[in-house]
């Protein structure tokens, strides 16, 4: 968005409300950064976007997913990405990797066509948007098409039920080449039921299973955001424990047999199991 011009002055930018097909959306602008928005629908903060600096990740868990990305072998990728948001990593994927082609999946079409009017990507960032329902979009999609799926989809503050079970990650996995990595943002707190099904489903489709996680997090303190990344072979962990230590908000990187113990002998969860996330208790989502 540019900021507005009366008589040769730059005014700040204005907030901007718009109803959307799920929920009311608001751009806020951050007063400490020129050109850069905060995105919120029904009050719970969604992405954060700096248009000078694509590179410039707000939100901690978008680090962490960063952290992930940036660990995966150097060059252009072929990148999926389940729920739009304000396209904060795509943008970063088309700053840091150049020539990668990438495909974003959101079911809420007038928030797509509200963040591109007023957050527009470049033309040649290689980035296309498709207002679909993440799973049928995936259902679609050719084998082997992708070298990274991101699932970041909350229907409000939960992931939708139909995201969270064996068949969809075994269409995950499909759609994935063989060197492909899945990641997603999720949340939970104690007893995290939730988040352990996840892992057992995943654990049943994929070879490799890794956990980033604050350790308030994960002991239980608080509800939290959850990065589960899956793949066929083993992720550079040592390498992603390096990043996310150095954080301002350090995390911890769970694998192997303390992940095996945190799943704690859960299930994957099959199509008349599933339910969404649960529902965070009041103020657990501040701006990161």
């Amino acid at each position: 968005m540019r900021p507005a011009r009366h008589n040769g002055a730059v005014d700040e930018p204005i907030p901007v409300m718009r109803t959307v097909d799920h929920g009311v959306a608001k751009l806020m602008p951050d007063v400490d950064r020129p050109r850069a928005w905060l995105l919120t629908v029904d009050g719970a903060p969604q992405s954060y976007v700096d248009l000078d600096d694509p590179t410039h990740l707000e939100f901690e868990y978008a680090r962490r997913l960063a952290h992930v990305l940036d660990a995966v072998e150097p060059g252009p990728v072929d990148a999926v990405h389940l729920g739009g948001g304000a396209l904060t990593l795509p943008r970063y994927l088309a700053a840091t990797r150049p020539g990668s082609r990438q495909q974003v999946v959101d079911a809420d079409k007038a928030l797509l066509a509200l963040v591109t009017e007023h957050l527009p990507v470049a033309e040649d960032a290689g980035i296309r948007t498709y207002g679909a329902d993440a799973r049928t979009w995936l259902e679609s999609a050719p084998d082997a098409s992708a070298d990274l799926l991101v699932a970041d989809v909350f229907g409000g503050s939960r992931v939708p039920a139909h995201l969270t079970t064996l068949g969809y990650a075994r269409e995950a996995e499909r759609v994935l080449r063989p060197g492909g990595v899945y990641l997603a943002n999720l949340a939970d707190g104690a007893p995290f039921t939730f988040l352990r099904s996840q892992l057992a489903t995943f654990q049943a489709v994929f070879g490799h299973l890794a956990l980033v996680a604050e350790p308030g997090v994960l002991r239980g303190r608080r509800f939290g955001n959850a990065v589960l990344v899956a793949a066929h072979h083993e992720p550079d962990t040592a390498e992603l424990a390096r990043r996310t230590a150095a954080d301002a908000f350090p995390a911890r990187v769970v694998q192997g047999l303390a992940l095996t113990r945190f799943i704690d002998g859960a299930r994957p969860v099959e199509e008349s199991d599933a339910v969404a996330s649960p529902e965070p208790p009041g103020g657990a989502f501040g701006i990161g």
